[in-house]
């Protein structure tokens, strides 16, 4: 289908999205210090292509060229998220003024610029004094984390339009303690993962209770990463696989946040791997959430031996199915199942080997192709009642993209790292030509 300005609402929200360790560069300036990023990359074997977010786009210097980038993109919207280690650098303890003072004029550009900014306190970049303390896993860090988000809230929540506490918590407690492929690294540990993923939430909870607290005007919620699962055939033992990863992946985050509970199967499964969960616990979790932040790359198809994959099926540079199908399924589940209302898409976006050419503008059609299906699943999703607001592509800038260094391209702008210069590409010309479409009258 040819997805148009006019399938979405004349309200409905564009923007892009970026993180701080991914483009910011600048790690040891103005009093930043290490975060977990930091010191996994110092550790040999850990990203592919032994790069760093030392420099990455160069953002913290280049920002006000990103800005104006964005005007002509003609997004009316931009998530990015602050790097604690700038504003706290060892994650307690009085504000770092300097690492405060960027996001006060990165915010301040934005709006300058008629852009709304969506704000996201945490997007894995832990200082690496409160690893030291366990990290996640230390129900220590939860509290600290609150402190934090009272921090940026109390400088910046007077003029951001949202404040997102958390980025997918999946990635931050089981990818990173028992799959071991993010910061800190640690593999096989099951208790590990579950113990983070509940301070996670429970630092959440907290962090919206001190931002409420402080009368914070800024819609508050939490960015989830989701995948539906799909059993690869009827057998009993491919619907349990699915069962299980719909499970760890979704069910494990959204029931705490919407129903107050874990899942009743998961908590068969994970028995004796189960984290302290204290008597309160939940409640605090369960805040009531301003909007729904949901990031969608791809879906699940789970079999019992792992190996199953779609037949005909297309695949991303990150060797993920191309199944926009899974978006609007997804939002149908959130909205029938959890009565989730004020829903973003916070990230969506495609890899792919991008090169750079003579010309000045970088030829992408795979990602134009990707962009157009999973708008047009966003599209179907509203058609069928779902309160979608919003959608924020990812990326806006190519990037250093966590374990895989430099070798994967999310960007609707080519970054040449060697120069800092930024090149269109073909799917950020079809992106602007999308949301600079005339909006049809009510």
């Amino acid at each position: 289908m040819t997805v148009q300005r006019a399938d979405f609402p004349p309200n409905f929200i564009f923007g892009t999205a970026t993180s701080s360790y991914q483009i910011e560069g600048a790690t040891r300036e103005d009093g930043r210090q290490d975060s977990i990023w930091d010191t996994f990359c110092r550790e040999p074997g850990r990203i592919r292509d032994g790069s760093s977010g030392d420099v990455a786009c160069d953002h913290y210097h280049l920002w006000p060229d990103d800005l104006n980038l964005l005007s002509e993109l003609g997004v009316n919207a931009y998530r990015f998220s602050v790097a604690w280690p700038r504003i706290q650098p060892t994650g307690s303890g009085p504000v770092n003024a300097a690492g405060l003072d960027f996001y006060d004029r990165l915010v301040d550009g934005l709006l300058t610029r008629g852009i709304r900014p969506y704000l996201t306190l945490y997007h894995w970049d832990l200082p690496q004094p409160l690893q030291d303390l366990g990290g996640w896993t230390s129900r220590e860090v939860a509290h600290r984390f609150a402190e934090y988000a009272a921090h940026v809230a109390g400088r910046l929540g007077d003029r951001v339009a949202s404040i997102a506490t958390l980025n997918e918590p999946w990635c931050s407690s089981f990818l990173s303690y028992e799959i071991g492929e993010h910061a800190p690294g640690h593999r096989g540990d099951r208790r590990g993962a579950l113990a983070a993923a509940h301070h996670l939430l429970l630092g959440h909870g907290q962090a919206m209770q001190a931002m409420r607290a402080q009368g914070v005007k800024a819609d508050l919620g939490i960015v989830l990463n989701l995948t539906p699962a799909y059993p690869a055939t009827d057998s009993p033992a491919d619907r349990d696989a699915a069962r299980r990863a719909d499970g760890t992946a979704n069910r494990w985050f959204l029931d705490p946040i919407y129903r107050a509970a874990y899942p009743e199967d998961l908590l068969a499964d994970f028995a004796g791997d189960l984290p302290d969960i204290r008597d309160g616990d939940l409640d605090v979790i369960a805040a009531p959430l301003d909007f729904l932040g949901v990031n969608y790359y791809s879906r699940t198809y789970a079999s019992a031996d792992g190996q199953a994959r779609p037949q005909g099926a297309g695949y991303t540079h990150m060797d993920w199915e191309v199944y926009p199908q899974g978006l609007t399924d997804l939002l149908v589940r959130l909205d029938r199942e959890y009565g989730a209302r004020n829903l973003l898409i916070t990230e969506n976006g495609a890899a792919y080997p991008d090169e750079r050419g003579t010309g000045s503008v970088v030829h992408d059609p795979e990602r134009v192709a990707y962009y157009q299906s999973h708008l047009g699943a966003c599209a179907e999703a509203i058609r069928q009642g779902v309160d979608l607001r919003g959608y924020f592509a990812w990326s806006m800038l190519d990037n250093f993209e966590w374990s895989w260094g430099y070798s994967r391209r999310f960007g609707l702008f080519y970054v040449d790292y060697q120069t800092q210069e930024r090149l269109w590409k073909d799917s950020g010309l079809w992106y602007r030509d999308l949301v600079r479409a005339p909006v049809a009258a009510d």
